[in-house]
């Protein structure tokens, strides 16, 4: 069954077992497509720069950025998962940033000697109105600027109502 508000697209599918999908539900996930590497030190945080969508659906995701179609509540989530972390960074902190607010990650790279890797994970639950945006930075404090994002971390969100 397609339910549809017009015949140029179905809105709503029901399969034969009553599972429903909406193919124009905003959805992205998107990758880096290369590492970045040795991202700044310092106050201004750095942004994450995804340059590979594996999906959007509603083409929503652009340059780093999602932008809400319609206002209303997203779950969003982003991974970060980093190399060559620095023993004498003071803490290094991820951010999503929406046109609303802020939603923090903070860690303290405390372990007595450089890691190899590490990852880092951040989801909210985001008031979103129509147009307002979404993208994830990092920010690393005091050390050296030896960190890099990996091709492994990701980026992904959806309407939820």
């Amino acid at each position: 069954l397609a339910i549809s508000a017009n015949a140029s697209a179905d809105h709503m599918l029901i399969n034969a077992d009553g599972a429903i999908t909406k193919p124009l539900q905003p959805a992205f996930l998107c990758i880096p497509a290369s590492q970045q590497s040795n991202f700044a030190v310092g106050n201004s945080p750095a942004t994450v720069v995804f340059g590979t969508e594996i999906f959007d659906q509603n083409a929503d995701f652009a340059s780093n950025t999602f932008t809400a179609p319609v206002t209303g509540r997203y779950q969003l989530q982003a991974t970060l998962y980093l190399a060559n972390i620095d023993s004498a960074a003071a803490y290094y902190e991820m951010q999503m940033i929406t046109s609303n607010r802020i939603h923090y990650i903070i860690f303290d790279m405390d372990f007595g000697q450089d890691n190899a890797y590490f990852s880092i994970s951040n989801s909210v639950l985001a008031d979103m109105d129509a147009s307002d945006t979404v993208l994830v930075k990092i920010k690393q404090s005091g050390g050296t600027a030896q960190t890099d994002i990996t091709v492994q971390s990701a980026f992904s969100g959806y309407l939820v109502a």
